[in-house]
């Protein structure tokens, strides 16, 4: 299986690619260029982070954002089997908590993959010698988490 992962943004967007040997690639784009990608893909699954409204007032971006989300699902070969993850359904499962913040659902990201690489952080490695996580940065966090979820959803 494999499961392209979005976190959407309001003009980027971070992104995943997760198969069965890891993280096959990811990284932050331009909105424009992801979706090109997403059109392109021939994955098993498009899982993109959904947003929630809890009762309090939201700003333009978050518009543009959700805007951007429904872009990428029409553009996918098969829009209706689009994966929606919820941020709360995913600090839920990855860090049994709410009050869970990206530093810890960073941390139990890290605490899934073998440390093999070099450095502080084996997880991620070096450049010399990278871990399993090596380039994941920034917002391709938030879309691993996003991956891990539905990936561990689908295998339930």
């Amino acid at each position: 299986m494999t499961i392209f992962a979005i976190d959407p943004g309001p003009t980027q967007s971070g992104w995943c690619l997760l198969d069965d040997s890891g993280v096959a690639d990811s990284g932050t784009t331009d909105n424009h260029v992801l979706l090109a990608r997403v059109k392109e893909t021939n994955v098993t699954t498009l899982a993109i982070e959904m947003v929630a409204s809890y009762g309090m007032a939201v700003g333009a971006s978050v518009f543009e954002t959700v805007r951007w989300i429904g872009r990428f699902q029409q553009a996918w070969r098969n829009p209706e089997a689009v994966q929606l993850a919820y941020r709360k359904d995913i600090k839920m499962h990855l860090c049994h908590s709410m009050r869970a913040k990206d530093a810890n659902i960073r941390q139990a990201l890290l605490d899934r993959f073998p440390a093999t690489g070099g450095g502080k952080t084996p997880q991620i490695g070096t450049k010399s010698k990278p871990g399993p996580l090596y380039g994941v940065s920034g917002h391709a966090w938030s879309a691993l988490a996003v991956a891990i979820y539905v990936n561990d959803m689908e295998a339930t």
